[in-house]
């Protein structure tokens, strides 16, 4: 699984109402606003929930500042549950994401800094902001902290990326080494950094070029000295760059993918202005390329779309190969076939065609290019695979069973069973874990236990957290065969402490099995291919060899019939079509805990509004 050498903390999301204290311009392209308020402090919100102080730890920490759409007075705002928030959807409230460039709890001072550049929502109001002006905004979501196992970094972005650069220099132990390279638009645009003795700031300017067409960030890392010892790269900026920046590294300087972190801060793509105000945005006819991707869900553009992932198009033209005969050649296609395919796509707007028979990408086709969003789509890929019961859907919705097997020839079960299919799902369910394992590690649940059952997906990313906040924890993961041999492969990297991964065993048996004895028994996520029935037999084993006082910890997710989300729909029918099963709602989940012979002792909610619920045999408390 992809690792990191930046330990995570999350925060759960909190809506603050802050105002503009000071207004600076540090250059003549980025201007400082400083927000304070009372709800920097801890504060309870309107709707009676405690709210925890601000927080930002991380250097490249960053929060959604809420904005008014044009012409309303007020904005649309995200609705603050007890921990977490709910977006509306119809409208979306509008915001943009901002690095936290300060953050002074003594005083209460958020620094934001704001480049102006081009048309944008967020710039407009910073260079118009008065002091007095009030405005929303939520996160971060969580912070990383500094790398701590490299010889030195190499850091990189364009003028989007200054705060962020800017604080790390700030928060660097004076011995740090590292390779800063900054591009920007002129020699008027650079900022006075901390300068450190082994730190070397290298600044780029565009000089009159359009920001996100030059390759300067690129050529200087790749003409640059490359000092000796393991590096860890941190990348930033327009998404096309930084997507270059990444694959020189990798492919040229032969740097892991672990050792890389970067973010398409912004894509250089057609915004197009009001009519009446030429400083903002039409939220309507400028549409992020994620928001357009997402439209084009009409039978022959997404299939046309996968039939594109599938033969690799979009990387190989990210790559170079434009033309249609060697993309032919490459994805050993019909020519005059895949020009079909080609014309298609650059007529809705995945493609564009600078010259006859030559193709380019748009920025709604460079998130082709994103590796989950392949891999999403792919037929091959971990979720693409999953997803191939959704043709079956007609036949699912008929006899309220599974219809993978009809559509594919196979169970989705058999799928589960391929090593290297497994190995993968795992690695997928891995990446979203510590999300949730920093929380649970911190938040009180395992404070009396001494031994802890795990049936999880992706098991190991949530043990090294237990097991690192807990010295006297001892842990057992059980899984399935093939879970457990991944699971055999993956913790000595997962868990490179050799003391603490003593104090975890794997062993192989299923969820039906009676779990060993234990004070707590964590069961994530597990129930949404079973049948009730299955599912409380499942939880029932799990309670059997509880020690005395010990309980059930149950993660699943659930539907809100009453605020239906989209993507939860979505997960309910591919659940249906692969399993026969789905998402439960809230008096279903009841139901069965009850069947099991179990009650819910307390609920608990962590991270982003996970909710983990503590079960006990019924009349034992």
């Amino acid at each position: 699984m992809p690792k990191t050498s930046r330990r995570l903390t999350v925060h759960p999301l909190t809506l603050r109402e802050v105002a503009v204290v000071r207004v600076v311009d540090l250059t003549p392209a980025m201007r400082r606003i400083t927000l304070g308020g009372e709800q920097l402090r801890a504060f309870t919100s309107a709707n009676g929930f405690p709210q925890p102080a601000f927080d930002s730890p991380g250097f490249d920490d960053d929060i959604r500042l809420v904005f008014r759409y044009p012409g309303h007075v007020e904005p649309v705002l995200p609705v603050q549950r007890e921990r977490g928030v709910d977006l509306p959807r119809d409208p979306r409230p509008l915001s943009r994401v901002y690095t936290v460039r300060r953050w002074d709890p003594e005083t209460g001072e958020l620094d934001v800094d704001f480049v102006k550049h081009g048309v944008g929502v967020g710039a407009t109001w910073a260079y118009r902001a008065q002091v007095g002006d009030r405005i929303h905004f939520y996160g971060p979501s969580a912070s990383r902290a500094l790398p701590h196992d490299a010889d030195w970094l190499l850091v990189a972005g364009d003028d989007t990326a200054i705060p962020a650069i800017a604080r790390l220099l700030d928060e660097l132990p004076d011995d740090a080494r590292a390779q800063v390279f900054v591009e920007v638009a002129e020699d008027a645009h650079r900022l006075e950094l901390r300068a450190l003795p082994h730190v070397e700031v290298t600044w780029l300017v565009r000089d009159g070029a359009e920001a996100g067409t030059t390759t300067l960030l690129r050529d200087a890392v790749r003409d640059g000295a490359w000092w000796d010892g393991r590096p860890f790269a941190w990348l930033a900026g327009e998404h096309t760059a930084v997507r270059d920046l990444r694959r020189h590294l990798v492919e040229e300087r032969e740097v892991p993918t672990e050792d890389i972190e970067f973010s398409g801060y912004w894509r250089r793509g057609e915004v197009v202005a009001l009519a009446t105000d030429e400083a903002v945005p039409d939220p309507e006819k400028s549409m992020t390329p994620f928001e357009k991707l997402h439209e084009l869900t009409e039978l022959i553009r997404p299939l046309a779309i996968r039939t594109a992932v599938e033969l690799g198009v979009p990387e190989l033209i990210s790559r170079g190969v434009t033309g249609v005969a060697e993309l032919a050649g490459r994805t050993e296609s019909d020519e005059r076939a895949l020009g079909k395919l080609l014309r298609y796509l650059h007529a809705v707007d995945i493609l564009t065609e600078p010259e006859p028979g030559r193709y380019g990408l748009t920025a709604v086709g460079e998130v082709l290019t994103n590796e989950f969003v392949a891999d999403a789509l792919h037929p091959a890929g971990v979720a693409g695979r999953e997803l191939a019961g959704i043709y079956g859907l007609t036949e699912s919705i008929r006899t309220g069973g599974p219809s993978y097997a009809s559509v594919t020839g196979q169970t989705f079960a058999d799928v589960r069973a391929e090593q290297d299919y497994e190995d993968r799902y795992l690695e997928r369910l891995a990446r979203f874990q510590p999300a949730l394992a920093e929380p649970i590690a911190k938040s009180g649940l395992l404070t009396d236990v001494r031994h802890l059952v795990v049936h999880s997906g992706g098991a190991g990313a949530l043990v090294r957290e237990f097991v690192a906040a807990h010295e006297d924890l001892r842990v057992t993961i059980c899984a399935l065969p093939a879970q457990a041999d991944w699971l055999r492969r993956d913790l000595p990297d997962t868990i490179p402490d050799e003391r603490q991964r003593a104090r975890v065993t794997v062993v192989e048996q299923s969820v039906f099995e009676p779990s060993p004895a234990a004070d707590a028994v964590l069961i994530s996520r597990a129930f949404k291919a079973l049948p009730d029935a299955d599912a409380a037999h499942a939880l029932r084993r799990a309670s059997e060899n509880l020690l005395p006082d010990g309980r059930v910890l149950l993660i699943e997710d659930v539907l809100d019939a009453d605020d239906l989300d989209e993507h939860d729909g979505e997960a309910d029918l591919i659940a249906l079509t692969c399993h026969g099963s789905g998402l439960r709602t809230a008096a279903e989940l009841d139901a069965v805990i009850a069947r099991a012979g179990l009650v819910r002792h307390a609920a608990h909610t962590v991270g982003w509004g996970t909710a983990v619920h503590e079960l006990v045999p019924a009349g034992t408390r």
